[in-house]
């Protein structure tokens, strides 16, 4: 809301705010970065940025992470006190930001990036090859999309599919809701993006929350975190639920194989309700092929019933939004200045709800996905995998990089990592398992 009242009173005063000509090789330093200063970043000056507010699982770090670039969130005040000018090195891994290095510390780190940058090198001419452990275990490595060209990008970068299409995209910077034929075209635009049989997960509209539609009016509510936001919002208005079903079935048979996953599913009368919508519209309009459903699972009620729902009729799979799941798991809002940097989705509580998740779930011939933040943290993917994860849904960019950390690990030795970070007691314990690579 501050950032479009910013660009409304910009508008209205014909006074446009100050945007100081940017230097090569710049790093920002900022209280916070709105999505839209985050969007319009000049990447050919900009390398890198760093934000007070917010954590590593906030929207403007999500942002950060799909346009390739460097951020630590929630650093210290301190730094907002560096002289303009100053030459700092900024650690997107480490979440530092240092000042006052010598000659041969630069030097260093400029050997680091030189090695980074061939692993990189190395990684991405084998984009396209699957992710498979040393042993011989695969893994499906996916993508997270907003749109058709997003999905054009991902098939490009090696992606195996497509694990969340953030189907909100397709409803907002609108002043009227989407017609039926107008999401039915971008839906099968994608599919038709991807190889045939890949799959396209699709979640339903997630708003509600801090993504209001003008055009869907919410009652204001005094914690819309737990309030109508997700599949909640469908369930109160299911004509834009029945709306959305229809033009997904419309778009099976255009290629990739389509899912559709349900977001904020807390209660099994939530899932019974949402999928007897579907039932009926399946009947009404059967598709050219069969459409999977299944649950995104962010609130942590679905984790620790994770067998109830995994024995639903229809309930074909979960996929893991670490996000929220995290955020509500420790009860703590991953935008909050002080308390963002603790979200850590690497919390053993968080990683035991996937891990008895993806038990219950295999128990009854189903998948588990993941397809928040952490899937894209090549550090994380052994423990995910080892914990019985199938698939992993991430950021374009690091599609290549965590297909390498697939390989680079046998499932043997993910399993016996797994069960130690579940015995761990802070996330730093467990990412202490898993060194960061620099070679």
């Amino acid at each position: 809301m501050r950032d479009v009242g910013q660009r409304v009173l910009e508008e209205l005063t014909g006074q446009r705010g100050e945007r100081r000509a940017l230097p090569d090789q710049a790093i920002l330093i900022a209280e916070e970065l709105t999505p839209s200063d985050t969007a319009q970043l000049d990447r050919t000056k900009v390398v890198g940025f760093a934000t007070t507010g917010g954590g590593a699982s906030s929207h403007v770090a999500i942002i950060a992470r799909s346009l390739d670039i460097p951020a630590v969130a929630g650093i210290e005040t301190a730094a907002l006190d560096v002289p303009d000018g100053s030459r700092v090195v900024l650690d997107g891994t480490a979440g530092s930001l240092q000042l006052n290095l010598t000659e041969d510390q630069i030097g260093a780190i400029l050997g680091r990036q030189r090695r980074l940058a061939e692993r990189k090198a190395r990684e991405d001419a084998r984009k396209h090859e699957p992710a498979v452990t040393a042993d011989g275990h695969r893994v499906k490595v996916v993508a997270n999309i907003g749109g058709v060209e997003d999905a054009v990008q991902a098939a490009g970068m090696g992606a195996e599919g497509v694990g969340l299409l953030r189907s909100e995209f397709v409803f907002m910077g609108r002043s009227t809701a989407p017609t039926e034929a107008d999401q039915a075209e971008v839906y099968a635009d994608c599919a038709k993006a991807l190889r045939r049989g890949d799959p396209l997960v699709i979640r339903t509209l997630d708003v509600g929350g801090d993504k209001p539609l003008a055009y869907l009016p919410i009652p204001a509510e005094e914690n819309p975190f737990l309030g109508i936001r997700g599949v909640r919002v469908g369930l109160e208005k299911p004509e834009v639920l029945r709306t959305q079903l229809r033009s997904i079935l419309a778009a099976a048979g255009h290629g990739a194989e389509l899912f559709v996953m349900f977001p904020m599913i807390a209660t099994i009368a939530d899932w019974r309700a949402a999928k007897q919508i579907f039932d009926d519209v399946v009947a009404a309009h059967p598709p050219a092929r069969p459409v999977s459903l299944g649950i995104m699972m962010e609130v942590p009620s679905v984790a620790v019933m994770a067998k109830q729902f995994a024995a639903e009729e229809g309930c074909d799979f979960f996929s893991v939004g670490t996000n929220d799941l995290t955020s509500y798991t420790l009860a703590m809002d991953r935008g909050h200045p002080k308390l963002a940097s603790q979200v850590d989705p690497c919390n053993p509580a968080v990683l035991s709800l996937i891990g008895d998740a993806a038990e219950a779930l295999h128990a009854r011939g189903k998948w588990l996905g993941v397809c928040g933040g952490v899937a894209s943290d090549p550090q994380a993917v052994p423990i995910l995998v080892g914990l019985g994860v199938d698939e992993l849904s991430c950021s374009i960019p690091a599609i290549p990089s965590v297909k390498a950390a697939v390989r680079s690990v046998s499932l043997e030795d993910c399993r016996r990592l797994a069960a130690k970070a579940v015995t761990c007691s802070t996330p730093e314990e467990v990412r202490s398992l898993v060194p960061t690579i620099d070679e």
